[in-house]
C-alpha cells in the first residue's frame, strides 16, 4: 500500500478499493508463500493496460465537444476482459481502475469465465437529448472499437449507459468492425442479441442474495421496510424484486432529495423510474410530482433518513457515510447490502460491523449483473436465446453459489459471516491461482 500511495497519489477511490481486499485476505496470502515468491499482489493490482482517447462529438447547436474516453483492461487471468462502461462528469482515471479492480473479483465470484475490466467518459448525459446522446456513443467507438471483440473484450452499461446507449454503440461497432458477432457488448436490446432480463438482473441478483444473507441470519425478507438509493436500472431492478419478495420499498433518492413512500412502491411507481431515467432530468423529485400524495419529497435528504430494515445503495461509490451509517441504525436499520460498487465509505462499513448490522459489499451483492452479461455472451455464442425461468434460474443458482462462497471463506470463530473478507477471499483466491498457474506475464 506505502508504493501504491507513492505513486498513485491523487487516485483515492482506486488505493481504497485495493487496502479493502488486501486487508481481507492478508492472513491468507501469508499462508501460500508461493503467491509471495510470484509476486501475485503486486502484479494483480497494476491494470493489464490503459486505454486513453480523446472523444470529439458535435452537439445540437452545431458546436463541437470534447471529452476524454477510457478503457482499463485489468486482469484476464479466468477470461476475456469483462466490465462496464461508465458516461459520468465524475469519471476519472482513479474511478476506473478501482471498478476494473473490483471487477477482477466480483467476476471471479460468479462462476463464469470472465476477466475484469472498466471503461467510460467524463461525458455528462443529464440534459443531453437523444441525437447528442447518439453521437457521442458513435464518436466514442470510433476509438473503442479495435481496443475490443468477442473474445477479447466485452464492454456492458453501467451508469449513464443504458439499453439505449449499448445500442448506439454497437451500431457503430458493427459498421467500424465490419463483424456481426453480437456477443461483443451485452446489454444488448432483446430483438439482437440481448438477454431476457438482463436489464433488471443487478437488482434481481442483489435481492436474491439479500434474501439468502436473511436466511442464514434467521430472519425473512417479507413485510421488510427496504431503503434504496437511485432510480437507475439497478434501483429498479431491485425495487421490483423487493416487491415480488414481500418487502416495502419506502424510500427512492436522487442527487436533488428524497421521495418517501410510506405504503409501499406500486408497480406504476416503479414502472415510472423508467421514464425518470430515461428523462435525463436526473431528479427524483419527478416521481412526487407524478404521484402527489402517496410520495412525499425532501429536498437535499437521503434515503437512509427514513425509519427502514434494510438498506440498499444503489447509485453510486461512496455515497453511504458514517454519519448516514449511524443515521440509518437511530432509524431501526438491522442491515446494509451494497448493490452500487463500494456504495459504503470505510466508516460506515467499519460502523455497521462493530455495531451488529448485517452488512455485504457490492461485489458479492451486485455480481448478478455481469452474471447476467456472461450468460448472454453463452447465449450469442451459441446462437440461441433462454426464456426468462431459464435466465432466472441460472441468475439464482449463481447468486446462492456466490453466497456459499462467502459464508465458506468469511465464517468467524463465533460463527459469524464477516462477508467483506470472505468475497475478497474467495475471489482472490480463483484470480491468485489461475494467475500462479499460467507463470509469469
Amino acid at each position: 500500500m506505502a508504493r501504491l500511495q507513492a505513486k498513485y497519489p491523487l487516485e483515492k477511490e482506486y488505493l481504497q478499493a485495493v487496502q479493502e481486499v488486501l486487508e481481507s485476505i492478508e492472513d491468507v496470502y501469508n499462508q501460500h508463500p508461493e503467491f509471495e515468491k510470484a509476486k501475485i499482489v503486486e502484479r494483480l493490482v497494476e491494470p493489464d493496460r490503459i486505454f486513453t482517447f480523446r472523444v470529439t462529438w458535435i452537439d445540437d447547436k452545431g458546436e463541437v465537444q470534447t471529452n476524454t474516453g477510457y478503457r482499463i483492461q485489468f486482469n484476464s487471468a479466468i477470461g476475456p476482459y469483462k466490465g462496464g462502461l461508465r458516461f459520468h462528469k465524475a469519471v476519472t482515471p482513479s474511478m476506473l481502475k478501482f471498478l476494473g479492480f473490483e471487477q477482477t473479483f466480483k467476476n471471479a465470484l460468479t462462476t463464469l469465465p470472465m476477466g475484469g475490466a472498466k471503461g467510460g467518459s467524463d461525458f455528462d448525459p443529464v440534459g443531453k437529448s437523444n441525437d447528442e446522446i447518439m453521437r457521442f456513443c458513435q464518436a466514442f467507438m470510433l476509438e473503442l472499437w479495435n481496443c475490443i471483440g468477442p473474445d477479447q473484450d466485452i464492454p456492458a452499461g453501467d451508469v449513464g449507459v443504458g439499453g439505449r446507449e449499448i445500442g448506439y454503440l454497437y451500431g457503430m461497432y458493427k459498421k467500424l468492425a465490419r463483424q456481426y458477432n453480437t456477443g461483443v457488448l451485452t446489454g444488448k436490446g432483446g430483438t439482437w442479441g440481448g438477454s431476457i432480463l438482463r436489464p433488471e438482473a443487478t437488482g434481481f441478483g442483489a435481492l436474491y442474495f439479500t434474501q439468502h444473507l436473511l436466511q442464514k441470519a434467521g430472519k425473512d425478507i417479507k413485510g421488510k421496510k427496504v431503503a434504496l438509493s437511485g432510480f437507475g436500472n439497478v434501483a429498479w431492478g431491485a425495487a421490483t424484486k423487493a416487491r415480488e419478495l414481500g418487502a416495502k420499498v419506502v424510500a427512492i433518492s436522487g442527487p436533488d432529495g428524497v421521495c418517501e413512500i410510506p405504503d409501499g412502491i406500486t408497480p406504476e411507481m416503479i414502472d415510472y423510474m423508467l421514464v425518470m431515467r430515461a428523462s435525463n432530468r436526473n431528479k427524483v423529485q419527478d416521481m412526487a410530482d407524478k404521484f402527489p400524495g402517496a410520495v412525499k419529497f425532501t429536498a437535499g435528504k437521503k434515503s437512509w433518513c427514513v425509519p427502514v430494515d434494510i438498506a440498499l445503495p444503489c447509485a453510486f461509490q461512496n455515497e453511504l457515510s458514517e454519519e448516514d451509517a449511524k443515521e440509518l441504525k437511530a432509524n431501526g436499520c438491522w442491515c446494509c447490502c451494497e448493490v452500487s460498487n463500494m456504495g459504503c465509505q470505510p466508516g460506515a462499513i467499519h460502523f455497521f460491523q462493530h455495531n451488529g448490522i448485517l452488512f455485504a459489499p457490492g461485489k458479492a451483492v451486485n455480481a448478478g449483473g455481469v452474471a447476467t452479461s456472461g450468460l448472454e455472451m453463452t447465449q450469442n455464442a451459441e446462437h440461441i436465446s433462454w426464456d426468462a425461468k431459464e435466465v432466472d434460474e441460472k441468475l439464482h443458482f449463481i447468486m446462492k453459489s456466490i453466497h456459499e462462497q462467502c459464508v465458506k471463506y468469511g465464517t468467524q470463530p463465533d460463527g459469524s459471516v464477516d462477508y467483506v473478507k470472505g468475497a475478497n477471499i474467495a475471489g482472490f483466491m480463483k484470480v491468485a491461482t489461475a494467475m500462479l498457474e499460467q507463470g509469469t506475464i
